[in-house]
């Protein structure tokens, strides 16, 4: 194996990244180099390089935290070869190298083409808290791929995280005839050229994390699975090697016959934290971490929705071992004095006022919200349906066949998150079938309360629709179709003082990632470190 301090080292300093402009412009430089001289590439290549027949080269490299961001991140990336000492350099922005750790290999075969899959998992830890590393992704025979990324702080702290889903790939994966006859490439997994502008709009705000909210790339939708996760990973690892970005599964994850309910290549790529009481089945569906004074719960809503919305019908699939968990962490998170925030991401929504698209799910509405209102969730955001909206911060249901969420303010600008969750729809991550023209005027929403029998021709169960007023609906954006949020979290100076989330909704409007303010608002709600209560307010109402 090649020496990894002299790898790492020649890596870094090919493109001169440590002179006289200083070693903070080293992650800087990651993020947007200059191609290398052919000199530089061959002072690059490792010693022994591979037969470029046989070694594959590190492909879609990206990170996710672990349980505490401050202190824990994995490495991942993936080749369609099995491949030998995978492994991730760790080092400092001023050039020094740190340690290696040897990647844990996970794969899956995809039923549709036969084709395996090998995904590579590094995990980092007992890392410095706020602080800058770069790291390079390598395995024998090939030549190392750079990124870096900075940890959450320990304890109470400043940072971004942003958020969107439904994005696909901007990428043509299949042939088909036009009405002439003619063969042409067209794109098969609902993506678009504003797939592609998505990371650099991100990369704009430079986040600390992204959360993406199902609906990743369509591959069940596709022609070839596998080539629209590569194209996924090759458009999103110029972000996603520079910060994590944590999926939450949608139902387009879903891929029929990759495992026993079909999320076999989304447990492959990512490497989120394992959580008590998940199976082989259920592994990586649901997990949670925390950043500063922020737990971030993923969800995996298939499980309790009604719709019938991927390649396998799976509704039920945990046997209530999710919502048990989901419970726990709520609970969890409620007592505990560090943390102010609870965001939940997700991909089936709540709450949405498009017409003739997918709609609210009572599933959710029924097995989940009670328990965000019971532990006071502050925040949730969504995609599936493929526009920006939000809702007022809701509490409560009404008892009528949908269980309609109660507004329980209306203020739009500043919003006390003690008062009810505020729900977030950020569906508007590149796909080609937006929904933000389809809004009911005045807001309604309709509501899958149920599914038929299968349709024998497409074996898939119709959706059963009630629609309702809609006196959650706070903010739409009915004039553009492509966008995500950015939260600006500030924890304040005080013990039990004012927390809060500066939130800017993005319009990404071109090919560099252009960005337009849509809306701001502000969410707040009192720190969990009062002297004077034992949590933060939100009483178990149980």
């Amino acid at each position: 194996m090649t020496d990894d301090k002299e790898l790492f080292r020649t890596g870094l300093s090919r493109r001169g990244f440590f002179t006289a402009a200083g070693a903070s412009s080293a992650v800087a430089v990651l993020a947007g180099a200059t191609p290398a001289s052919a000199a530089d590439n061959k002072a690059m290549l490792p010693s022994a390089v591979g037969d470029p027949l046989t070694t594959p080269v590190v492909n879609g490299l990206h990170l996710q935290f672990g349980t505490d961001a401050s202190s824990e991140v994995v490495v991942s990336w993936h080749t369609l070869q099995p491949v030998k000492q995978a492994r991730a350099m760790l080092g400092e922005t001023d050039g020094s190298y740190g340690r290696s750790q040897d990647a844990v290999v996970t794969s899956y075969v995809d039923a549709k083409s036969g084709q395996k899959v090998y995904a590579y998992h590094a995990k980092l830890t007992e890392l410095d808290p706020s602080h800058d590393y770069v790291y390079a992704a390598i395995h024998d025979g090939a030549q190392p791929e750079f990124g870096s990324f900075r940890t959450g702080p320990r304890g109470r702290g400043k940072f971004t995280f942003t958020s969107f889903g439904d994005q696909g790939t901007p990428t043509l994966g299949k042939k088909s005839s036009s009405g002439s006859g003619t063969q042409q490439w067209v794109n098969d997994n609902l993506g678009s050229p504003a797939a592609g502008d998505m990371p650099a709009g991100v990369e704009r705000v430079q986040p600390l994390f992204h959360l993406f909210n199902g609906d990743l790339c369509y591959a069940n939708i596709s022609q070839n699975r596998v080539r629209t996760w590569t194209d996924f990973w090759d458009n999103n690892s110029r972000s996603a090697r520079h910060r994590p970005w944590m999926p939450a599964a949608g139902n387009h994850e879903n891929e029929l016959g990759n495992g026993p309910i079909g999320y076999a290549a989304y447990q492959t790529y990512f490497s989120v934290p394992p959580q008590p009481g998940q199976t082989d089945l259920t592994r990586g569906l649901w997990y949670s971490f925390t950043a500063g004074s922020v737990r971030v719960i993923s969800l995996a809503n298939d499980d309790v929705c009604y719709q019938d919305g991927g390649n396998s019908y799976v509704r039920g699939y945990s046997k209530g071992a999710q919502k048990t968990w989901l419970e726990n962490e709520l609970r969890t998170a409620r007592s505990d004095r560090n943390i102010d925030w609870v965001v939940v991401c997700m991909h089936q929504v709540v709450i949405s006022t498009a017409g003739s698209f997918n709609g609210a799910d009572l599933g959710i509405r029924q097995e989940w919200v009670p328990l965000f209102d019971r532990y006071g969730v502050d925040l949730v955001v969504c995609g599936h349906e493929h526009h920006y909206e939000r809702s007022h911060p809701i509490r409560g249901q009404q008892a009528n066949a949908t269980l309609t969420p109660i507004p329980a303010d209306t203020h739009t600008d500043v919003i006390d998150t003690t008062k009810g969750t505020v729900h977030m729809v950020l569906g508007g991550g590149g796909t080609s079938v937006p929904s933000n023209q389809l809004f009911y005027n005045p807001p309604s929403c309709r509501v899958i309360t149920g599914v038929g029998a299968p349709d024998p021709t497409t074996n898939k169960r119709p959706p059963v629709y009630v629609q309702e007023d809609a006196p959650w609906s706070a903010q739409r954006d009915a004039a553009n179709s492509y966008g995500f949020a950015a939260f600006s979290v500030d924890p304040g100076t005080e013990p039990g003082g004012t927390t809060k989330m500066e939130v800017t909704y993005y319009n990404v409007t071109g090919p560099q990632g252009q960005l337009a303010s849509f809306e701001s608002f502000t969410l707040q709600r009192p720190r969990s470190d009062s002297h004077q209560q034992g949590g933060n307010g939100n009483k178990d109402r149980g």
